[in-house]
């Protein structure tokens, strides 16, 4: 009895996580699909018709700021992507340098402790032309300088990206650095007896070995480029007119100033296939290299 019960009690302990996942994950997905074939405004309405039964897709698609938004989250996605690469590149110097790596590591993970609403409002003060960085510039007569970019529709989003990467650097920084410290030491003092040159080792041994820790990144940060809302609504509010727009954004704006549920859950359930058009070709890429390298140790 004893034994039959040592197995049941952890069932039993996560039956209310379970629970919690069902109602609060699954179903409310289910009840999202379900919302965006239905013509809810307000208040949801859940007849369908199904002469219909795509309007809300049909509108979704044929919405100019709907295809700013996916356009923009390609171009957050690959500019944000810098953020790795920097956090590689200084994680390289932190591992490679000892002496004030604690002082460093503090440093630049700092950014990582403010929240993306207080990192956009600190680089909207930054970018104002009256009150930034092309005010002090112009103060020193460096008046060519135009460092107005969320002004404009073409460098807007630039502004944002720049911000993003400085607020996360510091965070892929940490996940390299561990990665790099997991590293055999030996394969360092190997290298350098042979006299390899160090961006051939890490071009050809380090980053190889790495390849779960840059995928582990790319995970996290596509997750994080996808669901971007806050930084957009700090510094832009999705403008100039709607040259900001990702689709988080956009769905919230359907939701709250349209008024619109059953758009606004048609941009939700879009959102839902992004995330697993991009999400589930990483995972399935982790599974197959963990199963590859189970493999080759045995």
């Amino acid at each position: 009895m004893a034994l039959r019960w040592s197995r049941i009690a952890p069932q039993l302990a996560l039956t209310p996580a379970l629970a919690v996942t069902a109602v609060a994950f699954v179903g409310s997905i289910g009840w999202t699909i379900y919302l965006s074939f239905t013509r809810s405004r307000r208040l949801p309405e859940y007849t369908i018709d199904w002469s219909e039964w795509g309007r809300q897709y049909q509108r979704l698609f044929n919405d100019a700021a709907w295809g700013i938004s996916l356009r923009n989250l390609i171009v957050l996605g690959l500019g944000s992507a810098l953020a790795i690469v920097f956090g590689f590149i200084l994680a390289a110097m932190i591992e490679r340098e000892k002496r004030g790596e604690s002082f460093f590591r503090t440093v630049f993970l700092y950014p990582l402790a403010v929240s993306l609403i207080v990192t956009g409002a600190a680089w909207r003060w930054m970018f104002n032309p009256e009150l930034g960085i092309e005010n002090v510039l112009h103060q020193m007569g460096l008046t060519f300088v135009n460092f107005s970019w969320l002004a404009s529709a073409e460098t807007a989003m630039w502004g944002i990206i720049l911000a993003s990467v400085w607020q996360s650097s510091g965070f892929y920084m940490a996940l390299m650095l561990a990665g790099l410290k997991s590293i055999n030491s030996e394969i360092w003092s190997a290298a350098k007896l042979d006299g390899v040159p160090i961006w051939r080792l890490y071009v050809e041994i380090i980053i190889p070995m790495m390849k779960f820790t840059f995928i582990t990144c790319a995970i996290l940060l596509s997750l994080g480029v996808i669901k971007a809302y806050d930084v957009i609504v700090a510094m832009t509010l999705g403008g100039p007119g709607q040259s900001t727009y990702v689709p988080a954004y956009f769905t919230i704006q359907a939701l709250s100033a349209s008024g619109n549920l059953g758009y606004a859950s048609a941009a939700a359930v879009m959102m839902l296939v992004i995330t697993a058009i991009v999400f589930l070709p990483l995972v399935l890429l982790t599974a197959w290299q963990q199963r590859r390298r189970a493999e080759a140790v045995r």
